[in-house]
């Protein structure tokens, strides 16, 4: 039997890889109700992650940066005046919380962390502990009105956003996002040099990605590999022209960061380094095609926390620098 046509809010406002894999969530919730309407919430800056998604009817978008609390009121109005059925919070802080708690909506859904969970009509445990992915922690929460069945994100590029990168799928190629937001996540950029350098001949082309404010960083790379097979292509591709890219490498090697997501989103072979942080915490890679690096060390101090940090505690960074290249080359064959 099909489920009655309703109207969800999916609400989502921290990071880019926290809105990657909340879509998981909405093919979750088209699967099961085909005729519904579905819409996204999110902070500015994300927004072009859903252009062209199928599945939803709107995004909704939240100025954080001018105006926040002006435009958190104004959202407020939004959301009430659009009467969902059902608000499904993902994001587990007060602000969102409040958004839920003033929707107006029948079915209010959300993490028991959020400080306004008392006045949600059902609240579902978060637990970090439980070593469950966090696509499973987030279908938790509307698994009394689907099923148990596990769905995956999923981004959607146009044709126009494969046209753009279609240039550069020349000849067998890798793709390098070599950044993160912390410096404890990123792969030492001195590593990744020593591991450009000794990729076969065979790929013909590698591409370093990342946003405007990682070029520097990818260009000092570039030229410290001093090899004309590599091409800095970071902040020349939004989000979906990346993942479209990033589909068709041969590999993608990646920090436990967005482009991790990215390629899960498009089911992408992925390499994933992990240095402060560990796939245990759910934020693992979930293509078909995933390889996870770890340092082999035994390290006492790691994980040293869930976000990771601008420098490391015990100022040795071996959770790193442990890391050879050859762990990197060997998800190549």
């Amino acid at each position: 039997m099909i489920a009655k046509p309703q109207s969800f809010l999916v609400i989502q406002t921290a990071f880019i890889g926290d809105v990657i894999l909340a879509t998981a969530v909405v093919e979750k919730l088209h699967k099961t109700y085909p005729d519904s309407s579905i819409d996204f919430l999110l902070r500015k800056g994300n927004e072009s992650l859903l252009n062209n998604h199928p599945h939803l009817r709107g995004v909704l978008i939240w100025d954080k940066k001018k105006g926040k609390i002006k435009n958190l009121f104004k959202l407020i109005s939004i959301v009430r005046n659009k009467k969902y059925d059902s608000i499904i919070n993902i994001h587990r802080f007060a602000s969102s919380g409040m958004i839920t708690a003033l929707s107006g909506a029948r079915n209010k859904i959300g993490f028991k962390k959020n400080p306004w969970a008392f006045v949600f009509t059902r609240a579902i445990q978060h637990d970090l502990n439980a070593k469950l992915h966090e696509i499973d922690r987030n279908q938790s929460l509307i698994e009394s009105i689907t099923d148990k069945h596990r769905e995956l994100p999923k981004l959607y590029p146009s044709k126009t956003n494969f046209d753009t990168v279609s240039k550069f799928k020349l000849g067998t190629y890798i793709c390098v996002a070599p950044t993160s937001v912390w410096f404890t996540k990123q792969y030492p950029a001195n590593q990744w040099v020593e591991f450009v350098k000794s990729v076969p001949m065979y790929y013909s082309r590698i591409y370093l990605l990342g946003a405007s404010t990682d070029k520097d960083v990818c260009e000092s790379i570039r030229d410290a590999t001093a090899n004309d097979r590599v091409y800095n292509l970071a902040g020349q591709l939004n989000f979906l022209e990346s993942a479209a890219l990033m589909k068709d490498a041969t590999m993608n090697y990646v920090n436990d960061s967005a482009p991790m997501h990215l390629a899960s989103a498009m089911n992408a072979p992925v390499t994933a380094i992990f240095c402060s942080t560990v796939p245990a915490f759910g934020f693992g890679p979930l293509s078909n095609k995933s390889v996870v690096i770890e340092s082999k060390e035994k390290l006492t101090c790691r994980p040293c926390g869930l976000h990771g940090y601008r420098a490391c505690p015990q100022k040795h960074f071996k959770c790193a620098t442990t890391i050879e290249s050859d762990a990197l080359l060997a998800s190549l064959q």
